[in-house]
C-alpha cells in the first residue's frame, strides 16, 4: 500500500513567516518517513506557493539568521477539485511534473493568511483533508476580540479588556485613554490579529500608551488593551479526540519570568535570557485538573478542531484564559510539544497524531 502523501505547508505572508519556516524545519526532521511521503511546500512573503527543499537544516532558527521561503521559480499547481487529488509542480523552466496524489496537508502556518481560516477554506473548497483547526475556530482565535467574546459567552473567565480600532484612536484619542485608564495599571497592548508576541507591549503608565498603540497598529488596525493579570502564566496543550472521544489536554507547562517583562518574541524563539519554559509545571493535582478541564472547555467553546494551546493566568482568584492558539509554536523547543512530551508522547508521535486525526476525519 502506498504511503499517504503529506504536504507540509509553511512560510506565508504574515509577520510570523520565519517562525512558521522554523517550525517546518523541526517537522521535516521528525516526521515519520516510514509512514508518510513528505512534500514540502513553502509560501513566500508575497504569497507564492513553491516546492521547497526537503532539508530541515535550511530552516534552522537562530539569532543571526531567520529562515524564510525564497521564490525559487517553481509553482505548486494544486488539485483541480472534485475527485482529482493530483499535485503538480511547474518548474522554473516551464516543465510540469506530476507529484502524485495528495492525501493530506499539514499547514504549519502562523498568523494572517494561514492561521485565520483562509487557507482552511481553500482546502475545504478543493476537498483536500488538512490537519489542525477548521475555518471557524481558526478565524475566531485569530481575532482576540471575538475570541474573548465567545469565551466569555461560554462562561470561560477572561481578563478585562477594551478593543480599539485605528479609526477610533485617530478620532477620539482622549476617549481611548479614559477607557485604558479604567483598566488600571499596568496593561498589555496587543494587535487583535497577530501572534508570537509581535507588536505586544506592557504599559506601566499612561505616558507609554501612545507608543504601545503605534507599535500594535503597525501590525493590525484593531488592537486590544488588557488588564495585566497578576498570576502564574500556565499553558496547556489540547488535542482533538479520536473515534468519537472528547478533546484531551496535556499536563500543563509554565512560563517562568525572571528578568524579562513578558514572554516576548526573543524569549520564545531566540533563546533570550529571563524566561524559562517549565513543563510539567509545579502544580497541585487539583490545579492540574482545573487547568485541563478549563482548557478543554475553552477548546470546545470555539468549536476547536485538531489542536490548540490554551494560555492561562493562575491567580489567587482562580483561572483566567488569556488566549487560544490554533496553530501554536510547534518547534521542538515550543511549549505545545513540550507539554505532550511531558505527558508521554514523543515529537514524531505528536506529528503523526495530527496527520492521522485529519485523515480519520476525512474518511
Amino acid at each position: 500500500m502506498d504511503k499517504p502523501a503529506v504536504a507540509v505547508l509553511f512560510g506565508g505572508r504574515s509577520s510570523e513567516h520565519s517562525i512558521s519556516s522554523a517550525t517546518a524545519g523541526g517537522v521535516l526532521r521528525a516526521i515519520d518517513r516510514d509512514r508518510y511521503r513528505v512534500i514540502p511546500i513553502g509560501i513566500t512573503r508575497d504569497g507564492v506557493f513553491v516546492l521547497e527543499d526537503d532539508d530541515p537544516d535550511k530552516f534552522a532558527l537562530d539569532a543571526d539568521r531567520l529562515p524564510e521561503v525564497i521564490d525559487n521559480g517553481s509553482r505548486v499547481v494544486w488539485p483541480e477539485g472534485g475527485a482529482d487529488r493530483t499535485l503538480r509542480v511547474r518548474r522554473a523552466d516551464g516543465t510540469v511534473d506530476d507529484l502524485g496524489r495528495l492525501d493530506v496537508v499539514l499547514p504549519i502556518l502562523h498568523g494572517l493568511h494561514g492561521e485565520d481560516g483562509t487557507v482552511q477554506g481553500f482546502f475545504d473548497t478543493l476537498g483536500i483533508p488538512y490537519a489542525g483547526g477548521g475555518v471557524l475556530d481558526s478565524a475566531l482565535c485569530m481575532d482576540k476580540h471575538f475570541m474573548k467574546i465567545v469565551l466569555a459567552a461560554a462562561g470561560v473567565p477572561v481578563s478585562p479588556w477594551v478593543t480599539v480600532t485605528r479609526a477610533r484612536w485617530e478620532s477620539d484619542p482622549e476617549g481611548v485613554r479614559v477607557d485604558a485608564a479604567a483598566l488600571g495599571e499596568p496593561t498589555f497592548v496587543k494587535p487583535a490579529r497577530a501572534g508570537s508576541s509581535v507588536g505586544v507591549s506592557k504599559v506601566h503608565e499612561a505616558s507609554e500608551l501612545d507608543g504601545a498603540l503605534a507599535l500594535a497598529f503597525a501590525e493590525d488596525d484593531k488592537v486590544l488593551i488588557e488588564s495585566a493579570i497578576v498570576g502564574r502564566e500556565v499553558e496547556v496543550a489540547v488535542l482533538e479526540g479520536r473515534g468519537g472521544a472528547g478533546a484531551r489536554a496535556s499536563l500543563p507547562g509554565e512560563i517562568v519570568l525572571t528578568t524579562r517583562e513578558f514572554y516576548d518574541f526573543e524569549g520564545k524563539y531566540l533563546g533570550g535570557d529571563g524566561a524559562d519554559v517549565v513543563c510539567p509545571a509545579d502544580l497541585t493535582a487539583a490545579e492540574i485538573a482545573a487547568i485541563q478541564d478549563l482548557g478543554v472547555r475553552a477548546f470546545d467553546a470555539v468549536d476547536g478542531r485538531g489542536l490548540a494551546r490554551v494560555d492561562f493566568f493562575l491567580t489567587a482568584d482562580g483561572l483566567y484564559v488569556n488566549e487560544l492558539n490554533t496553530m501554536p509554536g510547534f518547534t521542538p523547543i515550543s511549549m505545545f510539544p513540550k507539554c505532550w512530551l511531558a505527558s508521554g508522547m514523543t515529537y514524531p508521535e505528536l506529528i503523526t497524531e495530527l496527520i492521522d486525526t485529519a485523515l480519520e476525519r476525512a474518511a
